[in-house]
């Protein structure tokens, strides 16, 4: 079936956006095409905002509407600590634990030769920065447990080690209500490792 010019445009849009394929962006095409005007223009108002306002911290480099995102600036959190992640949406899942009181540090990014993406293409120089310039006791690194997360898991380590400050890397492992059958080798080792006593 030939598309009228529109919406093979729209549709080769929602194709470029990550995890949509061309069938899901067929779909999205033909709803946005059945939806309200008021509905799509409210959509599109939405992006262009998001465009607009959003930016990264000046500190820590998550998403803000000011200089300084809400969790910088939030005097109630532990300053000593630093969890380094890879993008913004980390924080978001890091959150959801309450667990965690730290602060953050987002590298915009993993090292992965293949895609061309070093060590100087990270926001590195600032988090040493920031290590040298506050009383920071322990960075935390959560990248993803991928190669790229784990290639830039122990570049950290290694530039961290004479800043003096205790480097750790968060434990992976077994899901909760998963099986061990089902667990892939690398699973089950990292949380062999990762064990501890109760």
């Amino acid at each position: 079936m030939n598309l009228v010019p529109s919406m093979a445009k729209l549709i080769n849009r929602f194709n470029r956006l990550p995890t949509i394929g061309p069938k899901t962006a067929q779909r999205l095409a033909f709803y946005v095409l059945k939806a309200p005007k008021e509905e799509i223009s409210s959509l599109a108002a939405a992006l262009l905002e998001v465009k607009e306002r959003v930016t990264h911290c000046a500190i820590c480099n998550n998403i803000t509407e000011k200089e300084i995102c809400p969790v910088c600036e939030d005097s109630r959190r532990d300053k000593s600590l630093i969890c380094v992640v890879e993008q913004p949406q980390d924080i978001i899942a890091i959150e959801r634990t309450r667990e965690y009181k730290g602060h953050y540090h987002v590298l915009l990014g993993a090292i992965s030769p293949l895609d061309g993406v070093g060590p100087e293409d990270l926001a590195i120089k600032s988090l040493i920065k920031r290590i040298k310039e506050k009383e920071v006791k322990e960075v935390i690194i959560a990248t993803n447990p991928n190669i790229e997360g784990e290639a830039t898991a122990l570049y950290l380590t290694k530039i961290l080690k004479p800043e003096g400050v205790k480097t750790t890397r968060i434990a992976f492992g077994l899901p909760v209500g998963g099986d061990l059958e089902y667990a892939d080798e690398v699973t089950l080792a990292r949380a062999l490792e990762g064990r501890r006593q109760f």
